[in-house]
């Protein structure tokens, strides 16, 4: 027997999720009144489908806990995973905007717990409130910033390199309010993120650790400096003079 799907999972949020929405605190009593009953929650498991490519968008999405990962499959049915999506994260705010298809996949990692508010509803906060507005051009600034390094990445060939714009795009304060400075992410998670094998990402972490721009805490990573990972160099083959191709 399959399972219910995402949407057909979905139910009103309690008080303790409506309080990991970060720009909820931004709107007027008023406009609170009128977004609160509009919004759903779900909680999607690995192997579900929050937003798949092609699919009109219906609803603007964010995680209140959990991870979710954005991806595509290119020509030849390879993934390409462009970035993970932790907790407090929003994303398609420029599919909603559109009313376009979606250009990507969104998955969850783990179980996670997803808010989704109806693409009506969101364009009602476009035309009535100004927080909201200013919300959503902090995220399209950030946004754009954000896959422009994506796309410096994905020419690094070093593992240190690669992990440590990744996690520090991963601890973004703007666009994951959620994470504070714990990120709770397994190695095999990371893995898939950034697109090494499990033993490349357990010796890159390593590294960062040596370096004390991270540390390795139980269930996931605490960062210690968040600029030093977004400035770090590294040699090639710093790490156990072992060769830095991806698999």
């Amino acid at each position: 027997m399959s399972r219910s799907t995402v949407y057909q999972r979905r139910r009103p949020p309690t008080p303790s999720e409506l309080r990991e929405i970060p720009w909820m605190a931004l709107l007027t009593a008023q406009e609170q009144a009128q977004v609160v009953p509009q919004l759903v929650v779900s909680d999607p498991l690995p192997g579900d489908y929050v937003c798949r490519v092609g699919r009109p968008v219906t609803y603007w999405f964010g995680v209140v806990s959990g991870l979710l990962k954005m991806s595509s499959d290119n020509e030849s049915g390879q993934t390409m995973t462009f970035t993970g999506v932790p907790p407090g994260g929003w994303f398609g705010e420029g599919t909603a905007l559109k009313r376009e298809s979606y250009r990507y996949n969104i998955q969850p990692l783990r179980p996670s717990v997803v808010a989704g508010l109806p693409v009506d509803t969101f364009h009602w906060l476009i035309d009535h409130s100004l927080g909201f507005n200013r919300f959503i051009m902090h995220q399209l600034n950030e946004r754009l910033g954000q896959f422009i390094a994506a796309r410096e990445m994905d020419r690094m060939n070093n593992p240190e390199l690669r992990l440590a714009r990744h996690l520090a795009a991963l601890f973004n304060p703007v666009l994951f309010s959620g994470v504070g400075e714990v990120l709770r992410i397994t190695q095999q998670e990371l893995a898939y993120l950034v697109g090494l094998s499990r033993q490349r990402v357990n010796e890159a972490l390593k590294v960062l650790e040596e370096r004390q721009l991270i540390r390795v805490a139980y269930g996931g990573l605490r960062i210690l400096d968040l600029e030093g990972l977004r400035t770090a160099q590294f040699k090639p083959h710093e790490v156990s003079g072992k060769t830095t191709d991806n698999r």
